[in-house]
């Protein structure tokens, strides 16, 4: 059986978001110099929200994360106008899952939607 990434993705993103749950109830506030909840002009942390944040969850006008929402997003689940991913979503989406799947329905034949 073949390893499949897709299906391990959303299992490490929430294995990721429980972990600084955990540390965030447990009193520690940054983990190897990096804040785990972080918010501000220029964020960084496991959980970054800012107009520059750089995250595990990231939110921000540029974001990049393994979830990332923004305007310029890059991650592995990115959300915005400009995203770059593997699950891409936006007007302007570049991901592995799209193109993956744009290759899938041509080779089979199917319409296109």
């Amino acid at each position: 059986m073949a390893l499949d990434w897709e299906d391990l993705t959303g299992v490490v993103v929430i294995g990721l978001l429980v972990g600084a749950l955990g540390l965030t109830l447990a009193g520690i506030e940054t983990v190897a110099g990096f804040a785990v909840l972080d918010a501000g002009e220029t964020a960084v942390g496991y959980l970054a929200a800012g107009n520059f944040s750089v995250g595990i969850l990231s939110t921000g006008i540029f974001s990049v994360g393994i979830f990332a929402a923004g305007i310029f997003s890059v991650g592995v689940f990115a959300i915005g106008i400009f995203s770059i991913g593997i699950f891409s979503f936006g007007i302007y989406a570049a991901g592995f899952y799209a193109v993956r799947r744009h290759l899938k329905t041509a080779a089979s034949g199917e319409p296109q939607s």
